[in-house]
């Protein structure tokens, strides 16, 4: 079977890099994505073969409306040649509409029930899977037929997370150091609508007294913090691997999603200071106690949450679950 996977963030590497090696001993695969955050350093990273295709059109709507059809074009050119059998794909809108323009089976993957991109990939994808605690009449609303779709257990980050904790050895008991990564917000991303750089004045406050690793998304992100007033914050050179981040963080503060939850599941003290309104599967983890959101946190606040909070361990509910849906998603592929 001749299997296509479009990769268009770099979260969904993470995602799709254990079903990728297991895949590709039986099936042929092709690989595509585009330059988004550090989507294509991660590939490298894993080194998986891949084929960029098109770009990011930036934040404007007008631009990403226009740059949606532009991308469908080239990757429907791309793929007639190869010839696949069927898609796969989280969060890229282009592949089910260019599944369907191929004339073959989508299956889509979404756990961010804000995103608008959801509607066009929810009316043209055979089979919608989503976690099992998004809201499924929202998905519904985002024009998803009923029989489409299929909730998998627990979250998006446990359907790899469960392999990296038994292959990397991720331990986080007792782990009492004062490092502090912080993932700023998602300044591209269609659905978010919050504020830019709310995280400066944070940043400075706490510089000279803790160690600051901050995970910039771009390189227009990465420039911002490398200004003389955050001389004191340490910014990687390259994208670290999620192993390298959990295993020397004690406290991570997350503008965005994945990252947060991801260090969430695996028992890292975890902050959301996302300021728009918190998906479903956030407000889960914040239920379960796996992590805090404070929207308006401060120097002070950081301080006493230090002081207050310990690592935990991993959530094994959460890890199991994920096993049981990378179990899930990859039948869901290869068996219809």
């Amino acid at each position: 079977m001749k299997i296509w996977i479009d990769l268009t963030n770099s979260p969904h590497v993470n995602f799709f890099a254990r079903l990728i090696e297991e895949l590709q001993t039986e099936h042929e695969l092709i690989l595509t994505c585009r330059p988004l955050a550090n989507t294509i350093e991660l590939l490298d990273m894993f080194a998986i073969k891949h084929t960029m295709v098109g770009k990011h059109y930036g934040q404007n709507t007008v631009s990403k409306i226009f740059g949606f059809f532009i991308r469908v074009i080239q990757l429907y050119l791309y793929l007639r040649k190869k010839k696949p059998d069927v898609a796969i794909s989280h969060s890229s809108f282009y592949s089910p509409l260019v599944a369907r323009l191929l004339g073959i089976r989508g299956v889509y993957l979404n756990d961010n029930e804000h995103a608008a991109g959801n509607k066009v990939s929810f009316l043209f994808a055979n089979t919608i899977m989503v976690p099992e605690f998004l809201d499924l009449e929202k998905v519904r609303a985002q024009w998803a037929r009923a029989d489409k779709i299929i909730s998998y257990p627990g979250v998006k980050e446990g359907v790899y997370l469960w392999y990296q904790r038994i292959t990397d050895g991720v331990s986080l008991n007792g782990h009492v150091n004062k490092d502090i990564f912080i993932r700023p917000e998602p300044w591209t991303a269609q659905y978010y609508k919050g504020e830019r750089n709310f995280i400066d004045e944070l940043l400075i406050d706490l510089q000279d007294e803790y160690k600051i690793i901050l995970l910039p998304r771009d390189e227009v992100q990465k420039k911002h913090y490398q200004s003389v007033q955050f001389s004191r914050v340490k910014i990687p050179d390259k994208p670290l691997s999620l192993i390298n981040i959990m295993e020397d963080c004690g406290l991570f503060i997350g503008a965005g999603g994945t990252m947060t939850r991801e260090a969430a599941v695996l028992g890292v003290p975890t902050i959301s200071i996302y300021q728009d309104k918190l998906l479903d599967v956030d407000r889960y983890l914040v239920k379960l106690g796996c992590m805090r959101h404070i929207p308006d946190l401060t120097a002070v606040s950081v301080r006493e949450f230090i002081q207050q909070v310990e690592s935990a361990p991993p959530s094994v509910e959460l890890l199991e679950k994920g096993q049981a849906a990378y179990e899930l998603i990859k039948r869901t592929l290869v068996n219809k």
